[in-house]
């Protein structure tokens, strides 16, 4: 069976679809490709990931500027051109649509092209691209149940969660520690504003500088961002008169999970990825929604996290005032609340996400995953 994948633009979308993607192609009847945009984010992870790309030119718009809309419509009309013969090539038998603007020609020629449409939706508030193909597909895989009442589909919407990469899925909190030099028993912070790092919320954490020495026995780590780290450090250094051994700043961390397991609280934003990602591992978090994000999803993701007391959420406003330091210093200093909040969130993460959501994609042609005993016996 031949799966055409596609989702880009940010690792929020990627991430899921290289999931669904990877337990695709372990099942020795399935031939997965992997569509995107030329010379971008998808195309470097997916290819480093092992899997064939294909490239596909799209223009994104935006709404503030209107000729964007005409520019990128010309674009987007003539790449589901393109993809309607690409389909046929490659003799696709489902689309699997992550969203992101590469994701809108593929769905539109398979709607097109009659080849069935899957999609997921990684956000509480669905994006344009999700939006305009979900009357077309044959079914939609949400993160959020109340997702489905801002969709228009004569499909099926399923709640499957939302796909975590295995690495997270096998995350060592010891091999984390290791990879750092942190001794086991020192309290780790960890904070991260997502690929391209988060200006506000570093300065932020850099003035909480006095308050987090005190605490002792404290081990920060801050993924600032390659556009950022360098500010952040001669900040760090102006503040603390010297570069603290205690913290550490890094452009970008490859071992994601391991870290992940190994902190103590996280301070983030609250994007799907990132708290699926955290649901799934278990950890207690402050999340700071990015302010900007459209129709303020950011918000509306975190908002199960806040009714069931699994994270402490501050506004990126808020990270200013007194409110933000003084949530951050309470959390690592009461381990109880810390532990209480960690196991609430694991009870959110669906660990079985990608599989659930290749389910549904092969389900749409008639199709199965092989089972583990399937594959025993046939060896």
């Amino acid at each position: 069976m031949r799966v055409l994948v596609s989702g880009g633009g940010t690792a929020g979308h990627i991430y899921p679809a290289l999931s669904v993607a990877r337990v695709l192609a372990g099942d020795e009847h399935e031939d997965v490709v992997f569509v995107g945009a030329p010379h971008s984010l998808e195309e470097r992870l997916a290819t480093e990931a092992g899997f064939e790309f294909i490239p596909v030119r799209v223009s994104g718009w935006d709404r503030a500027r209107p000729v964007s809309l005409l520019t990128g419509g010309f674009t987007t009309l003539a790449s589901v051109s393109r993809c309607v013969r690409l389909l046929r090539r490659e003799r696709a038998d489902v689309v699997i649509g992550f969203g992101g603007y590469v994701s809108l020609p593929l769905g539109l020629a398979a709607a097109l092209t009659r080849i069935p449409l899957v999609l997921h939706e990684q956000n509480a508030v669905p994006g344009v691209a999700n939006r305009m193909l979900a009357r077309w597909a044959r079914s939609v895989c949400l993160t959020y149940d109340s997702s489905a009442a801002t969709l228009r589909t004569s499909g099926s919407t399923i709640v499957t969660g939302n796909p975590v990469r295995e690495a997270v899925l096998e995350a060592d909190g010891a091999r984390g520690r290791d990879a750092f030099g942190i001794a086991p028993g020192d309290l780790v912070l960890l904070v991260f504003g997502g690929s391209r790092g988060a200006r506000h919320l570093n300065e932020a954490l850099i003035n909480l500088y006095p308050r987090l020495r005190e605490l002792g026995h404290l081990q920060v780590v801050q993924i600032a961002g390659p556009k950022e780290a360098a500010t952040v450090r001669a900040g760090l250094a102006r503040i603390s008169g010297d570069a603290p051994v205690w913290w550490k700043i890094e452009e970008y961390v490859d071992g994601m999970g391991d870290l992940l397991a190994a902190a103590d609280l996280v301070v983030c934003r609250s994007g799907a990825t990132t708290l699926a990602e955290l649901s799934a591992i278990g950890r207690a978090s402050v999340l700071v929604p990015y302010p900007y994000a459209t129709d303020d999803h950011q918000t509306r993701n975190a908002e199960p996290f806040i009714e069931v007391d699994a994270a402490e959420v501050v506004a990126d406003s808020g990270l200013d005032g007194s409110e933000f330091g003084r949530i951050v210093i309470s959390l690592l200093e009461d381990p109880q609340r810390r532990a209480i909040m960690a196991a609430v969130a694991r009870t959110l993460g669906r660990r079985d996400a990608a599989r659930a959501v290749a389910e549904v994609a092969l389900a749409a042609v008639g199709g199965a995953l092989a089972s583990h005993d399937d594959k025993r016996g046939g060896q």
